[in-house]
């Protein structure tokens, strides 16, 4: 008496079953992709494109670019993949009005910041959500400045939109990898994230040249190593550590060393440095905690890998990023990318950029109105990017 109505009731689960998967068959993934919208084509803007079209969740609905001899490309041209049917436009007013779920901002705003500050406010306004790798002043929303903050957080309010700024270097090596790896030491001293890079092979002239101040007078000090400078871009990073940690960063302390090249270089793509203009720098961001520098951020590149031989250099190659954690045991770990479309430790840090900023997509999508932080999401990870048919 009883054994019937169980079969029956199975028999209708497995039908509900049955129409489900014809449903989903029909219509799709359930559910929908998230449209995406990649700005900027340069060394993130690339491998971000290959890490939406990639990943099983996301849909590259458009992709904007600045260069004019971009315009009308099939955009897998420009990532370095098969053709995609999506084509470049400088039209930015015409992808954000067709609609999407969220862009990923790659463009750089270091030399055009009111007109990067200006691109931002136009996606957030519009309910677009974005990620980024360039608003480094939004990375820790309690230390943004206050007027630029509320601009943005007061866009979101409005639309439902939210924003997410992953930091350089890549962020998720500064913020993120020493906290996971926190978990297996005991008695910590210091938890220190660090860059050692050549930026000879860093392709951005401009940047380089008039933002880093390779091949710049020794007696002036370049844009970025102002302290006021490296405080914006990198104590955010520092911060979240300290708030992840439980023990937040009570005050910051910067220190910088500046060395001179002891000959003249040729780079290609930039020219020539000349023997005594800058040729290396290295500098740390110290937060304390207790009186204490528990957590480090340190620099430590070059234009020419002869000079500054006492410092640094990586195990390999010409560049890498580490942690090292002080305590039981001395903890290093030394991460090097490497890129199937751009080789190089450049290549491969940029792609880890991308690709961390596209894979936490779903979550920020998915988030509360407003700037978030990595410590605001849920895990990232790249489920969506495991091989599926």
């Amino acid at each position: 008496m009883i054994f019937l109505p169980v079969v029956h009731l199975a028999m209708i689960f497995i039908g509900v079953v049955v129409v489900y998967t014809d449903y989903k068959i029909m219509k799709g993934n359930l559910p929908m992709a998230l449209k995406v919208i990649v700005w900027g084509t340069g060394n993130v803007g690339r491998p971000a494109i290959r890490a939406v079209l990639s990943h099983s969740d996301l849909q590259l609905a458009g992709v904007i670019v600045a260069s004019a001899n971009k315009v009308g490309l099939d955009v897998g041209e420009i990532a370095g993949v098969g053709a995609t049917g999506v084509i470049a436009t400088n039209d930015w007013r015409a992808v954000l009005a067709a609609g999407a779920d969220a862009v990923v901002y790659t463009a750089t705003a270091d030399i055009r910041p009111e007109e990067a500050m200006a691109d931002l406010l136009a996606c957030l306004e519009a309910g677009i959500n974005v990620v980024s790798t360039a608003f480094y002043a939004f990375l820790d929303p309690a230390s943004a400045p206050e007027d630029a903050l509320a601009v943005v957080n007061g866009a979101c309010e409005k639309s439902g939109a939210s924003l997410f700024v992953s930091g350089i270097d890549p962020g998720w090596v500064m913020d993120m990898l020493p906290v996971v790896l926190s978990g297996a030491v005991s008695g910590i001293r210091e938890i220190r994230s660090r860059e050692i890079f050549n930026y000879a092979l860093y392709d951005q002239p401009q940047v380089v040249r008039e933002v880093i101040g390779f091949g710049g007078s020794m007696d002036e000090t370049p844009l970025m190593l102002h302290d006021f400078a490296i405080e914006m871009v990198w104590a955010p990073m520092v911060r979240l550590v300290g708030n992840a940690m439980g023990k937040p960063v009570e005050r910051v302390a910067v220190q910088v060393e500046r060395l001179p090249l002891e000959r003249a270089i040729e780079v290609d793509g930039m020219g020539t440095f000349e023997a005594g203009t800058q040729g290396a720098f290295r500098f740390e961001v110290r937060g304390y905690h207790g009186g204490k520098p528990l957590y480090v951020l340190e620099h430590v590149t070059r234009i020419d890998d002869e000079c500054a031989p006492d410092w640094p250099y990586p195990p390999e190659g010409r560049g890498c990023h580490q942690v090292l954690i002080s305590g039981n045991p001395d903890l290093h770990v030394t991460v090097h990318g490497e890129d199937h479309h751009e080789p190089g430790a450049a290549g491969g840090g940029n792609a880890s950029a991308a690709n961390w900023v596209v894979n936490a997509l779903p979550a920020v999508c998915a988030a509360r109105p407003g700037v978030v932080t990595v410590l605001d999401l849920p895990r990232i990870t790249g489920a969506g990017q495991l091989a599926h048919g």
